[in-house]
């Protein structure tokens, strides 16, 4: 089984991320930490970590070139036919592996498992609205999802993916915003199936500003038009009728997030 945790600036954080990938309760794990062109000192935190931490490798790319590029690599580097990808600030649960490859193992047409985001910025009111809003509505989304077999988006921060599926839709796209909805979309194409499981729990950073949530928010919209705008020829067509729900699932989650954010304001707005 190999991690892949793709690293951009990271110093503060990635050391606790390496970590506990390293320290999962599963045998025979290697993790591959891609140095995407750091600016800070996260390539002599990773030189450090590869000469202390057994099981762990070091890619350093020469500049940034985007978390897209930087899974390409890691995944051309890596020995397992399955692929954990995690953010370089994410913190795996140390059973987050086994459930992750669980559904991989036992269903050959599975292409992805997509792991449990909980939040753990909660300092602020902006973060603790965050938590309530992932474990409440997000997790029902994905519940929901997962019912009818169809997801819209894998979570970029923790996901299981099966080499063979990466393969034939060409791995990760380079053009694309959100490269988590994109390659969704593309091995559900291919008739691979997308599977959440709500027991992988991965504890992640969240903006606690109105500016960072405004940002987050804006990024995923756009890199979700921009999923829909690539693909829309093909849900056109009938036959493609199962991804319908998941778009319709987008445009109503867009609203959503918007009107978190805008309800955010007023009440910080009305407090002053």
């Amino acid at each position: 089984m190999t991690i892949l945790v793709p690293c951009f600036n990271e110093e503060e954080h990635g050391e606790e991320t390496l970590r506990a990938a390293l320290a999962q309760n599963y045998p025979n794990v290697e993790v591959i930490a891609i140095n995407d062109g750091s600016r800070d000192g996260t390539a002599a935190l990773l030189d450090r970590l590869v000469q202390d931490c057994e099981g762990l490798r070091v890619i350093h790319l020469a500049s940034n070139q985007g978390k897209a590029m930087a899974l390409r690599m890691g995944a051309m580097a890596a020995t397992s036919d399955l692929l954990v990808c995690i953010d370089g600030d994410a913190r795996l649960d140390p059973d987050a592996l086994r459930y992750l490859v669980a559904p991989l193992v036992m269903h050959q047409r599975v292409g992805a498992v997509t792991g449990n985001p909980r939040i753990r910025t909660r300092s602020t009111l902006i973060g603790r609205i965050q938590v309530g809003e992932f474990s409440s509505i997000v997790g029902l989304i994905k519940r929901t999802q997962r019912i009818y077999g169809q997801l819209f988006t894998v979570s970029g921060v923790c996901t299981a993916f099966r080499r063979e599926a990466l393969d034939q839709v060409g791995y990760w796209s380079l053009d694309m915003i959100t490269e988590d909805i994109d390659i969704t979309w593309k091995l559900q194409r291919a008739n691979w199936r997308v599977f959440y499981e709500p027991r992988a729990l991965c504890w992640i950073l969240m903006p606690e500003t109105l500016a960072g949530l405004w940002k987050q928010r804006l990024r995923w919209a756009q890199g979700g038009s921009e999923v829909l705008l690539k693909f829309l020829p093909l849900i056109r067509h009938r036959q493609h009728r199962k991804l319908w729900i998941p778009a319709l699932e987008y445009l109503l989650s867009t609203v959503w997030s918007f009107a978190v954010a805008w309800a955010v304001l007023i009440w910080v707005t009305h407090q002053a």
